[in-house]
């Protein structure tokens, strides 16, 4: 019952979200697509698939719509594909549906993927077709045809679907593998970082001997075991790049092309794999086994499955069976399994085993937990600045920078559920200025340019690789570690920038072209770098939009982009070309006509900017609750916090500052008050109350 609550609130919430975008786009704008990119959006956090692009074909026949996708995405490594299918209906309630609709859906995918692959699909098509550049990089791409070996079919809905399908299916040369993704699975997805691979080794006839300790260590337990070199590639061939965490995946930017000394010992020497390897090491939430007649444990199962080191060893074996035809049955591999008992602290460890796992990658500490401290420190002040009310508006509101996933929606059910609480957060934080980490970077690296030596490592082919791929090099190139409030707003201005070139590129059938996630990153790098990086980016801030005036110059310079990458890519592959660093180089060498004078009043920086805006009353409040717990139980707060594994350090940090603070007399800074309210509202979520832990700290 309380489940079917929840479920009605997230698919209410979802609702909402999808009208309010309608609302608030520009023209054209379809609520089954804005569905579709809300869900690819879960999916892309929880490395389910990435660089995704939402965009609409449909081939109709005299016996109706003979194919239909929703978008697409081709991940970094080239060898997977991914189609999204999108089975979707105006509704805020739960509804289940037909299964003949899901059987039309898996139909137009797999006629979709007939087309493109097996018929000359490809000369149906105008050049201005949203599908286009993916169809002309299917045909034209060695790169692609060389790795490419897997293409999944996701049918994508906001029903609840229930019907059976087959798991996977063959055309042409490639292996099909079908996901639904559901309403279910999508209100899963919200609350989770990912969803857990399960493995029956059982089920697959594979036995997996192990050896183990005999007790359980502080919070896990490790395992030995030998896995048969054909289970994991068959494992890899179904998840592929799902089986590794997250984190690493990110950073290491991971591509699944073949060892070359893997390869050779695969091909001459099978026998000698695991003698010459290192094996993999993998964590795990649950791991079953089963006792053989001679008394040896065999594992039976695996919950949560998830690669911390040895992604390339993985990925070389199922490449060197697949096109290299090798007989892998006598290659095995040694795994090192660690099942993780502690619940509280799972993505800490696992992102402190995948360190240490991984050292000859150089992967440091920072960026397995994401850069948190700052992305902390930015949520904090996403939470304090009012932005500045716009021309004709009474009203002030806030840009709401949500740092972890679901931020948004909880604190909105959080304000309680009369319409009125909940009306006064929305225009307060509108939906439109709710910004994720991912997207937050996309708009940040997309001004400008930052190289390293000849290398350009931010700039809009960074960005048009996509979210992940970004998200990685705005944390390692682009991030500010302390950020400020001037920071804040010069960053938010980069959105607004961001954003109304998209809206002036329009939507189809109102749009400029049909390459919009090229265009708008590297019209606005490219406007950049020739105003010499001096536009008024506190002048966007105060106003909270862009003049006509901006809107002609930027609308100039995103037509004469679109036109020279259309007109210079090799073979007519614009999206692969706009990806690579050769085509940014090629685009800064042009001569766009740009009329400064049209917009000189974005090049004189007013140096005196407003102090923070803050909600005073919040403030108060606050303070009185800080002062009303007193000195020594925020001693004890902090002997807490420092001893305990649950609390990050710089709330451990914040307790040990305002306790000497107080103790001195001295005044707190309205981030210190402000982070006393985000630290409660930690402990909420771990179900701790302060007055608890001052009574077991006596």
């Amino acid at each position: 019952m309380l489940a079917n609550k929840e479920l009605s609130k997230f698919i209410e919430s979802l609702h909402e979200d999808i009208t309010s975008l309608v609302q608030s786009s520009e023209e054209g704008a379809v609520p089954e697509q804005i569905f579709t990119e809300i869900a690819l959006d879960y999916l892309e956090e929880a490395g389910e698939t990435e660089n995704f692009r939402v965009c609409y074909d449909e081939k109709i026949s005299g016996r109706g719509i003979e194919h239909k996708i929703n978008g697409y995405a081709i991940h970094e490594s080239l060898e997977t594909i991914d189609i999204f299918v999108t089975v979707y209906n105006s509704t805020n309630t739960i509804t289940t549906a037909f299964k003949s609709d899901i059987d039309k859906a898996i139909s137009r995918a797999f006629k979709f993927l007939d087309n493109i692959l097996c018929k000359n699909y490809l000369y149906e098509l105008d050049e201005s077709a949203e599908i286009f550049d993916f169809a002309n990089s299917i045909y034209n791409s060695r790169e692609i045809k060389e790795n490419l070996s897997r293409i999944n079919v996701f049918i994508l809905s906001n029903h609840l679907i229930k019907s059976s399908f087959e798991p996977s299916s063959q055309i042409g040369h490639y292996k099909l593998f079908y996901r639904i993704i559901d309403l279910d699975y999508l209100f899963n997805l919200s609350d989770k970082t990912r969803m857990p691979i399960e493995i029956n080794f059982r089920e697959m006839g594979v036995p997996v001997p192990c050896i183990t300790t005999n007790e359980e260590l502080d919070g896990y337990q490790s395992y030995l075991a030998i896995i048969p070199g054909s289970a994991l590639a068959h494992i890899y061939e179904e998840y592929g790049l799902r089986l590794l965490e997250q984190n690493v995946r990110s950073f290491l930017q991971f591509r699944g092309k073949i060892n070359r000394g893997m390869r050779h010992t695969i091909l001459e020497e099978p026998h000698m794999f695991m003698a010459f390897n290192n094996g993999i090491a993998a964590t795990a939430e649950e791991i079953n086994f089963e006792n053989s007649f001679d008394g040896s444990k065999h594992i039976t199962s695996v919950k949560d499955f998830q690669i911390v080191n040895g992604g390339q060893t993985t990925a070389s074996i199922y490449h060197a069976s697949k096109k290299y035809n090798a007989d892998i049955s006598k290659v095995y591999v040694q795994v090192k399994f660690t099942k993780i008992s502690d619940k509280n602290n799972i993505s800490t460890t696992i992102g402190r085993i995948a360190e240490y796992a991984n050292t000859q990658n150089k992967i440091t500490a920072s960026d397995l937990s994401s850069n948190k401290s700052g992305l902390i420190r930015l949520e904090q002040i996403s939470r304090l600045v009012w932005a500045p009310p716009m021309d004709g508006e009474s009203s002030q509101t806030q840009w709401f920078f949500e740092r972890a996933k679901g931020q948004y929606r909880n604190e909105r059910i959080n304000q309680g559920h009369t319409k009125s609480k909940q009306k006064s957060f929305d225009l307060k934080y509108p939906r439109k200025q709710v910004l994720t980490k991912e997207v937050f970077a996309k708009y940040v690296n997309a001004y400008g340019e930052i190289k390293k030596g000849n290398k350009s490592i931010i700039g809009p082919h960074i960005v048009v690789r996509g979210g992940q791929k970004n998200f990685a090099h705005f944390l390692r190139f682009n991030f500010n570690e302390n950020p400020d409030e001037k920071y804040f707003q010069d960053s938010i201005a980069k959105v607004i920038l961001f954003k109304e070139a998209e809206k002036i590129y329009g939507v189809k059938p109102h749009a400029i072209g049909d390459l919009r996630y090229v265009t708008v990153p590297y019209s606005i790098s490219y406007l950049v770098l020739k105003t010499n990086n001096e536009i008024n980016l506190y002048k966007i801030w105060k106003d909270q939009k862009l003049s006509d005036s901006f809107k002609i110059i930027l609308k100039s310079v995103m037509l004469k982009i679109e036109e020279l990458i259309k007109n210079n890519a090799p073979g007519s592959l614009y999206g692969e070309w706009a990806k690579k660093e050769d085509c940014w180089s090629f685009i800064k060498k042009q001569n766009i006509d740009i009329n400064d004078r049209m917009i000189s009043d974005y090049f004189t920086e007013n140096t005196t900017r407003d102090s923070i805006n803050v909600d005073k009353a919040l403030l108060s409040q606050l303070k009185n609750q800080i002062d009303d717990i007193g000195v020594s139980n925020w001693k004890k707060l902090y002997l807490w916090a420092r001893n305990t594994r649950s609390i990050s350090q710089f709330y451990t940090d914040l307790c040990h500052t305002i306790g000497r603070k107080l103790q001195d007399d001295r005044s707190l800074s309205d981030r210190e008050v402000y982070s006393f309210y985000l630290f409660k509202q930690e402990l909420f979520k771990q179900n701790i109350s302060i007055r608890d832990i001052i009574s077991i700290n006596k």
